[in-house]
């Protein structure tokens, strides 16, 4: 070390004792140059590097949801489930998967002995009836000539209102049977009730099937329905009931179509919860020109609840630390004009979904809060 080097240093050394000696001679603390313990100080140059900015907390109105999951199904008033009313074997195939039909078009043909048995009880029940007509007319002319006694005319009016009767009985059983559909001899024709798009077809040619009104167990052999509209039903837990309400705009998302976004809204909720999950059932409907909306698809729904008034800021604003969530407050200036920035813990409504989110402890109204470059305050504290 050179000797200019060396009287340097002592020179430096003797200023720096100098000035402590005076400060502590008129009683003042050194000058800290490190912020304290949960402060970070900054200057103009190193906010603007940073890209941090502040607002104010204050209160707004924070629109809110409620996240659940629903199902997409079929419209109940556009679709039909076809099954046979009488037990057969299918003779026919008459509309394929994917084929638009009207209502009443031809589906299948069936061979219905049971139906051939109640069209032939039809015409029985017609000739006795015809024969009853026959004998209540001999009847009353022999009382009028009196041929014959009052007794035995009331006995045929009697015999004639029975097959009349057994007339209409019969009648009814037949048209039960093939319902909308087409009778020739024994064989039925099964026929669309609604117009739309076969669906599905549960059934081949040969195949016997059984009869909704055989006894037996009916099977589902078509079904036809529109897809240009469907439902969306999702369950609402019992604690947000109060604010779920008819008219409510819901955004609804399938796993097939991530980036899609339908709109809705609340058509019905249902007047009692389910006992086992607590939760009561909505419906609302979906126009669904594209048919890209199935029955039976997973959906989440998100559903637009009132607005309310609360302290809230960005949710950018709000930064994780570990298990903790935290803001960074504006505290103030140094002298030397350092930007003072503390760390704050906070508790938040976690449950709000949209880009404000409310405040429910650790800021005051009015305080500056870091809403964008909080994450680099976070590696400083």
């Amino acid at each position: 070390m050179t000797a200019w080097a060396s009287g340097s240093r002592l020179a430096t050394c003797g200023l720096l004792s100098l000035v402590v000696a005076c400060g502590s001679a008129h009683g003042q603390q050194p000058v800290r140059a490190q912020p304290p313990p949960g402060e970070a100080w900054l200057s103009p140059s190193q906010l603007e590097s940073s890209q941090i900015t502040v607002a104010s907390a204050d209160e707004r109105d924070v629109a809110a949801e409620i996240t659940t999951t629903g199902r997409i199904a079929f419209d109940d008033l556009r679709v039909a489930h076809v099954v046979a009313p009488v037990a057969g074997r299918v003779v026919r195939i008459l509309a394929e998967p994917g084929a638009r039909v009207r209502a009443g078009a031809p589906l299948a043909v069936l061979d219905a002995p049971d139906l051939g048995g109640a069209i032939a009880d039809v015409r029985k029940a017609e000739a006795d009836l015809t024969a009853a007509k026959h004998e209540l007319r001999r009847q009353r002319e022999l009382v009028e000539a009196q041929a014959a006694a009052r007794r035995d005319l009331e006995q045929a009016e009697d015999n004639e209102r029975k097959a009349q009767a057994e007339v209409d009985r019969a009648r009814a059983r037949v048209r039960l049977l093939h319902g909308d559909g087409a009778t020739q001899g024994e064989q039925l024709t099964l026929r669309s009730p609604v117009a739309g798009e076969v669906i599905a077809r549960n059934v081949n040619p040969g195949a016997d099937v059984q009869g909704q009104y055989a006894g037996g167990t009916p099977q589902e052999l078509f079904t036809v329905g529109s897809l240009d509209r469907v439902w969306l039903t999702a369950d609402v837990y019992e604690l947000d009931l109060g604010r779920v309400h008819p008219g409510a705009a819901l955004s609804i998302t399938v796993p097939a179509f991530p980036h899609r976004v339908w709109e809705a809204r609340v058509e019905w909720v249902s007047g009692a919860l389910d006992p086992q999950t607590r939760t009561a059932r909505l419906r609302a409907t979906i126009e669904n020109g594209d048919h890209s909306l199935r029955p039976e698809m997973y959906a989440q729904v998100k559903v637009q609840t009132d607005q309310k008034r609360a302290l809230a800021v960005p949710r950018s604003a709000v930064v994780r630390a570990g298990e903790e969530l935290v803001t960074f407050v504006q505290v103030g200036h140094t002298e030397n004009g350092l930007a003072r920035f503390a760390r704050r813990p906070v508790r938040i409504d976690e449950d709000a979904t949209g880009e404000l989110v409310p405040v429910l402890a650790g800021l005051n109204r009015g305080e500056l809060v870091v809403v964008a470059g909080g994450i680099q305050l976070l590696g400083l504290l």
